[in-house]
């Protein structure tokens, strides 16, 4: 068995030795609903699927949720009678936020948005004197991520990422080992999301629903035309208003990445690749992709598969795995040089939105799990990524090898673009016959890419009038 073979399957079976590990470990239930001496009021903005969630949850930490807030009337009426019927009390169902921001009785509120809509309606928030908790990535672009930081330190107001694994006490036990060298050397983090992404239709002209404010739906991102049938959740696979897989779900995986190898800032430089196959649709983001992270001592390498693809294990398609020179962790079980496990760290996960609401009431920052400055560093990450892969254009599989080898973190990188290689045949994507698209690698100096005005552009973006990200 080659090396790069034995690593494969070291990890493979890793990985899948950690899922059930996971699944089979005592689950964390929701903490006991506090009774506190003054309630904190909370509106919901965002009333879909996350939404729904945050309404619960808040609600069972003893918050009263003022206000569900969301440009389709239909959601907020059926958010509004769950809140209802979880509470006894109706909250005020409402489609533009800023009058949740424009009413002092809010303290605190949740964002549930669309991604293009997040780092606005925090900064909005926070400068209007709420806290604001919000989903992951924390931002349409890197610019506006940073803001999102800078406008929580000026205003003192708490500030939470919707990164929840950072509340899991058995993955900070696994990395606090690996910080303390449990496992030697660490050089490389790997996140991986398999999950089947099909056809989301289109492209075509579509009315945006009746039910609807479309403007106020649009807000930042341009007031276009809808080239799909669903407007709900398919706006993920669009630039304006998502940032593909990479942002939706591997921005957790990458978290753990960047946590577990204590890094700070984007690294020295980012490669993609990918593309949109299997499938033509209105979609614009890459169903399948790779990115590697190059830090210098070390490095993250994201995997992103959207077509059929076998689990890692029958209950588990994502993971993150850490190689270090005497072992490896992956999920929160340790495992030896030759892929044996060890053990699995334990620990009671605290409830991510009671961790908000505790750094609510003591009014420090630190005591935040997730805080905004850590939501913002993994997103930008997922950012940069995707940057690269903007920028790239179609490449024969000769020529990505030819590529990978001489860049940073060349075995990793052919070892993952192999890897992409057979999955995409096996669901039959010829790679000569429709090429991925290869981006270029861009160097990075803190967050801004050297020598490339065409990359740098694409760090923020055009605001529309008058939902426009304060600069200062």
């Amino acid at each position: 068995m080659s090396r790069t073979t034995r690593r494969r399957f070291l990890e493979d079976s890793m990985i899948a030795a950690a899922a059930a590990a996971m699944v089979e470990s005592p689950a964390a239930g929701a903490q006991e609903r506090r009774s506190p001496s003054e309630t904190i009021r909370l509106a919901v903005i965002g009333c879909r699927i996350r939404g729904r969630v945050h309404a619960r949850e808040f609600a069972s930490q003893g918050c009263e949720i003022t206000h569900v807030c969301d440009p389709d009337r239909d959601l907020t009426a059926e958010l509004r009678a769950a809140v209802e019927k979880q509470t006894g009390r109706a909250p005020q169902a409402v489609q533009d936020m800023r009058r949740v921001f424009d009413d002092p009785k809010v303290d605190a509120v949740s964002i549930a948005t669309c991604n293009h809509w997040h780092a606005l309606a925090a900064i909005w928030a926070m400068q209007a004197g709420k806290d604001v908790y919000v989903e992951k990535p924390v931002s349409q672009n890197v610019w506006e991520g940073r803001r999102m930081v800078e406008v929580a330190r000026k205003t003192g107001r708490i500030c939470a990422a919707g990164t929840q694994n950072r509340s899991n006490a058995a993955l900070a036990a696994a990395v606090e080992h690996l910080r303390q060298g449990g496992i030697g050397k660490v050089r490389l983090g790997r996140s991986i999301i398999y999950g089947r992404r099909g056809s989301i239709g289109g492209p075509g002209r579509y009315e945006p629903p009746a039910n609807v404010d479309y403007n106020l739906w649009a807000g930042p991102a341009p007031l276009v035309p809808l080239t799909r049938p669903q407007l709900h959740y398919d706006w993920h696979w669009f630039w304006d208003t998502g940032s593909g897989e990479l942002g939706n779900n591997n921005i957790h995986m990458v978290d753990i990445c960047r946590w577990g190898l204590g890094l700070t800032g984007p690294g020295r430089s980012v490669i993609s690749l990918g593309g949109r196959v299997g499938y033509q649709d209105a979609g614009e983001t890459p169903n399948t992709q790779l990115v590697v992270h190059d830090f210098g001592e070390s490095a993250i390498v994201q995997e992103v598969r959207g077509l059929k693809t076998e689990p890692f294990n029958p209950a588990f398609n994502s993971g993150w795995i850490f190689v270090g020179s005497e072992g490896y962790i992956a999920g929160t079980s340790l495992f030896d040089r030759e892929g044996k496990m060890v053990r699995t760290f334990p620990g009671k996960t605290e409830n991510h939105f009671a961790n908000f609401i505790k750094a609510v009431r003591s009014r420090k920052m630190e005591d935040l799990n997730a805080p905004i400055s850590e939501g913002h560093q993994s997103t930008a990450l997922c950012h940069i990524g995707n940057i690269s892969y903007r920028l790239g254009r179609p490449a024969p599989p000769t020529e990505i090898r030819e590529r990978l080898s001489g860049g940073p973190w060349r075995d990793e990188s052919l070892d993952a673009f192999e890897r992409m290689h057979r999955h995409l045949g096996e669901n039959g994507v010829d790679l000569e016959k429709t090429p991925l698209t290869l981006g270029p690698l861009l160097r990075l100096d803190g967050e801004r890419f050297t020598g490339n005005a065409e990359a740098n552009a694409l760090l923020t973006r055009e605001y529309r009038t008058p939902f426009v990200v304060p600069k200062g």
